[in-house]
């Protein structure tokens, strides 16, 4: 049987291995590559994916876990080698419903897609990338179509990132905040808008980043195991233990651009920072699902990092580094100003109150196209209707419509949007379980001291990686499923106080 266990393992690891090169391939894409390398860039991510997914298959590995599933060790839920067998069986069963060759079309194709979007960005075009899209669409139900006994054709994309969920599930969820939140977005954006001109002034690039780096290495950061580089679109991205990278994104005449999408990136890195390291080269070495990943980015980028307490102790850090915008202005006013609320276009830069309509269009928009209700021809001018219904707004332009977001030219449609809206409802869940073990939170971190923190994190949620289901976690650190009661709470006090009460 041990030696059973170690074949097991050593498959195990190649697979992580061959996805971890996968991974360096794609961040360097996103990164440094120069846009001539594209073609050969799909090639070589389709020769790996393939590779990859013949060993994720390979009937032999399905014998190693039939064979050791069912003795003593591997039959407590809770140990990590039933944990490793568990989730290794259910990931081999669903990898083999899926051909080898859609994996290669699929690398390839979104390779090329990728790189085309980024020129279609740059030049406003959308219908420059359309037929690109349309192939991504039909990838998308391709894929869904390998698994014929789902309820609903988005419901195998989205279990790919939030497994166990379902499309009517998150409907649902849907229905129920967005009946909540949009009576409660129109009476705070009915009260004068915070001034936030304070953050739209010219702060040098380089020092914001460099004050960044200071801000995330206090949160926890590891700079011994990951780095911080720029990017179009921020994102983070592991590829071992010791080496788990983010990106941001940085606007000279923005300073809150570069603060809080480096605070998300940093938020998902140190998640994954925090995952046992024994786990690695197995599937537990990963975060369990877009929802809770997200939770923990959002965590960091608004509950903590928009706080008051946040900033009671990094505010004059900030002034000191730019005392000619910010020495003057009071911690108060700018509270307020990094608490902003306005409709506006850009899902990554919108504000706590309003982000998830723009979740939940994109989401309504992914179905209907899945379904064959909408036509990638008719995705602008459905896009734009959208807004204007929900948000009141219309994009100028499809830069700051449909191109704005990489998520579709990247990969599937459907199945990754919904993890944003799901973060925010338990990023409030997970830290008001964290306050009632933890009192002391709020205080320590007026002075900068993160540890309670980020230890109730980790003990709860970081080092268990991917060994228990989403819903497993939410229960076991939270003592409830999820609810999207605690979030409307922590939104309506926050924004209470900030609008309403003065």
């Amino acid at each position: 049987m041990y030696k059973k266990w170690q074949c097991l393992k050593k498959r195990l690891r190649e697979i992580y291995d061959l996805e971890s090169v996968i991974a360096v391939l794609t961040w360097d894409q996103n990164t440094h590559m120069p846009p001539g390398g594209a073609e050969a860039r799909g090639k070589q991510l389709s020769v790996l994916g393939e590779l990859a997914h013949q060993k994720k298959t390979a009937p032999e590995l399905g014998e190693l876990l039939e064979a050791v599933e069912s003795e003593p060790p591997f039959l407590s839920y809770d140990s990590d080698q039933a944990s490793i067998v568990r989730v290794a069986k259910r990931q081999y069963l669903e990898a083999q419903k899926v051909s080898t060759g859609f994996i290669s079309r699929f690398y390839e194709h979104i390779a090329k897609t990728n790189q085309i979007w980024m020129e279609a960005r740059e030049s406003n075009d959308f219908g420059k990338v359309a037929p690109c899209l349309e192939k991504t669409l039909d990838l998308s139900r391709e894929y869904a179509s390998f698994f014929p006994e789902s309820e609903h054709i988005a419901d195998p994309l989205i279990n790919r990132s939030d497994y166990g969920m379902k499309a009517s599930d998150i409907q649902e969820l849907f229905h129920q905040l967005r009946r909540q939140l949009v009576p409660f977005v129109d009476e705070i954006t009915q009260q004068p808008a915070s001034d936030r001109s304070c953050l739209l002034q010219a702060y040098p690039v380089q020092k914001q980043l460099d004050f960044c780096k200071e801000v995330i290495a206090k949160m926890g950061f590891d700079f011994r195991r990951g780095r911080l580089d720029l990017a179009m679109h921020p994102f983070m991205i592991g590829f071992a233990a010791g080496d788990i990278r983010i990106t941001t994104r940085v606007k000279e005449q923005d300073l809150s651009e570069v603060l809080f999408s480096t605070i998300h990136e940093a938020g998902h890195a140190i998640y994954e920072m925090g995952i046992n390291p024994a786990y690695e080269g197995t599937p537990l070495h990963n975060g369990i699902s877009c929802g809770v990943h997200e939770s923990q980015s959002r965590l960091w980028e608004n509950i903590i990092g928009r706080s008051r307490e946040f900033w009671s102790y990094f505010y004059p850090k900030l002034q000191a580094r730019f005392p000619s915008q910010l020495g003057n202005v009071s911690l108060d006013d700018f509270y307020r100003a990094i608490n902003h609320v306005e409709r506006s276009l850009i899902r990554t830069d919108a504000d706590e109150l309003t982000y998830n309509l723009h979740v939940i269009i994109r989401f309504d928009l992914e179905l209907a196209l899945l379904e064959g209700k909408l036509q990638i021809r008719d995705l602008p001018e459905a896009w734009n209707e959208r807004y204007k219904t929900d948000l009141g707004l219309v994009p100028p332009n499809d830069r700051d419509g449909v191109l704005q977001d990489i998520h579709w030219y990247f990969d599937f449609i459907g199945g990754v949007f919904q993890g944003y809206t799901l973060g925010n409802i338990l990023s409030s869940q997970f830290y008001q379980a964290a306050l009632k073990a933890c009192p002391e939170i709020p205080e320590q971190i007026v002075h900068g001291n993160f540890v309670p923190l980020h230890a109730w994190l980790k003990e709860n949620i970081y080092q268990h990686g991917s060994k228990y289901t989403a819903a497993e976690i939410v229960e076991r650190a939270t003592g409830s499923s999820l609810a999207i009661e605690p979030y409307m709470e922590y939104l309506r006090k926050k924004y209470y106080n900030l609008y309403l009460s003065r």
